[in-house]
């Protein structure tokens, strides 16, 4: 199931993206969205998990937490 993590700080790395979701279950890909020209965070980004009911509970538990002092919104992605 892949998740869409919106409103993160520009300074987030996608390191602190797995940790705080593999805290709810086995994360398979994180990836951090960057602007091509300058390579900074684009502020949002995908997390797949394997397990749909590990990912619920990731969404339900972390959407409008706070992750470096910037509320979070986490949601099903659009494919």
């Amino acid at each position: 199931m892949k998740l869409l993590v919106r409103n993160l700080a520009r300074t987030t790395t996608e390191q602190e993206i797995l940790t705080l979701f593999s805290a709810h279950g086995t994360v398979n890909e994180c990836s951090l969205v960057l602007d091509k020209e300058t390579g900074q965070s684009k502020g949002f980004a995908f997390v797949e998990m394997a397990d749909a009911s590990e990912a619920n509970n990731a969404l339900k538990s972390l959407h409008h937490t706070t992750l470096a002092s910037n509320k979070i919104r986490v949601k099903l992605a659009q494919d």
